[in-house]
């Protein structure tokens, strides 16, 4: 009778941990949505065969990270500092934990023998050159959108650049989950005229979030 008790109690408080943690201890739904565009935080962002199909780019990450660093494999002396990440969205993945979703990213990341920095302070990155296979999820709220732009001095290089980041607005309304926000660009604001409708159609895109209704399946 008293261990059923102890045993009640300790259920009812959960030995103290938080409902998040264990929805996450429990995994997520093995049914996975993948996405070709994703807005986080007023951020859009595309996988990159999105990129290759439309005149505007938005799958370029950069991810800064603490860790150790060390100058070769005979190194004995690694040192903690900040390094920073260059890569490409590939696929997005939108994780279900029943209570809250998590959107991850899986990149193509620069290998470091494809990172310089120019004698002008730009840094360069050779896209053809892909490392961390093994490593290649990130959370979506942790990376920060760049841009590649093809540099004319030197051949199979891009140079790294950061804009501000464009709002966009949701006018029908927005779904909060914790600290995510996903919206939902509309195609128009406003009832468009006949004489221009096929104008407006070429400048949207297509600017759809969702990519059919396909999962994946994940072990």
């Amino acid at each position: 009778m008293i261990n059923l008790q102890v045993q009640s109690e300790l259920e009812e408080d959960n030995h103290g941990v938080s409902e998040n943690l264990r929805w996450l201890a429990a995994g997520p739904n093995m049914a996975v949505p993948l996405y070709r565009s994703y807005l986080i935080k007023g951020i859009k962002f595309n996988i990159k065969a999105q990129d290759d199909v439309r005149t505007t780019q938005n799958s370029g990450v950069y991810l800064l990270a603490h860790t150790m660093q060390v100058a070769s494999a005979k190194d004995k002396n690694p040192i903690l500092s900040n390094m920073g990440f260059y890569g490409v969205i590939q696929e997005i993945w939108d994780l279900d934990y029943q209570k809250f979703t998590i959107p991850v990213f899986r990149c193509d990341w620069i290998d470091s023998f494809g990172l310089v920095v120019d004698e002008l302070g730009f840094t360069l990155v050779d896209l053809s050159k892909i490392g961390h296979r093994n490593d290649q999820f990130v959370l979506a709220s942790q990376v920060k959108q760049i841009f590649f732009v093809d540099d004319p001095m030197h051949r199979g290089w891009s140079v790294v650049l950061s804009m501000p980041n464009r709002e966009y607005n949701d006018v029908i309304g927005d779904e909060v989950l914790g600290d995510v926000i996903i919206e939902c660009e509309p195609f128009t604001r406003g009832m468009p005229n006949v004489d221009t409708f096929d104008e407006l159609v070429g400048e949207l895109g297509g600017q759809n979030i969702r990519d059919g209704c396909e999962d994946i399946w994940i072990e």
